[in-house]
């Protein structure tokens, strides 16, 4: 292992920890975390690519390339169908119970992201990301939060049965950013 690599791994863990300690409503952990390496990377690169292919989707086929490059991969989901219970509204249905009632009614995922999900989860989610790459920001490791590989992830199954919305950080050291300036 490379220094460089070594370097990542470490803050590929700290990104961990962060997302991990990151604040979360009422205290309730529902968050999913997972470092990618070697040919975990490669397979998550690979369903990338089928995925964009068979959908038409050019920026999951670019994205790909990214993945198959990348030193190291942060995938953080979130178990969205544990409702907050608090009756907010904001997911659309006027209690939790109905969401949860909703949720258990679908087995199968035939979106991107499985539905419904409790916003106050989602809340919770975007800070757990916002942490992860603000760490990796901090120790100069590039990265970019990919809707696209997370879809993959979940499709792989890399996160458990219980996640229903995930996001790919790919971690990168070179002498420029892989993650931009990219053509589709």
């Amino acid at each position: 292992m490379t220094t460089d690599s070594t370097a990542v791994m470490t803050v590929a863990g700290l990104m961990e920890l962060a997302a991990r300690t990151a604040p979360k409503a009422k205290g309730v952990d529902t968050i999913l975390v997972r470092i990618l390496t070697g040919k975990e990377i490669r397979s998550l690169a690979d369903r990338l690519t089928d995925a964009g292919e068979k959908r038409k989707i050019g920026f999951f086929v670019r994205d790909a390339r990214n993945i198959a490059v990348c030193d190291a991969c942060v995938i953080i989901g979130a178990k969205g169908r544990l409702v907050a219970g608090i009756n907010c509204g904001a997911c659309g249905y006027a209690t939790c119970e109905e969401l949860a009632r909703e949720g258990k009614k679908r087995k199968k995922r035939t979106t991107d992201f499985s539905g419904p999900n409790c916003s106050v989860r989602m809340t919770d989610l975007g800070i757990a990301l916002g942490s992860a790459v603000k760490t990796a920001q901090i120790h100069n490791v590039d990265n970019r939060i990919m809707y696209s590989a997370g879809t993959a992830a979940l499709e792989l199954g890399l996160l458990g049965k219980d996640c229903t919305v995930a996001y790919a950080i790919p971690l990168s050291v070179t002498g420029k950013n892989i993650f931009f300036d990219r053509e589709l």
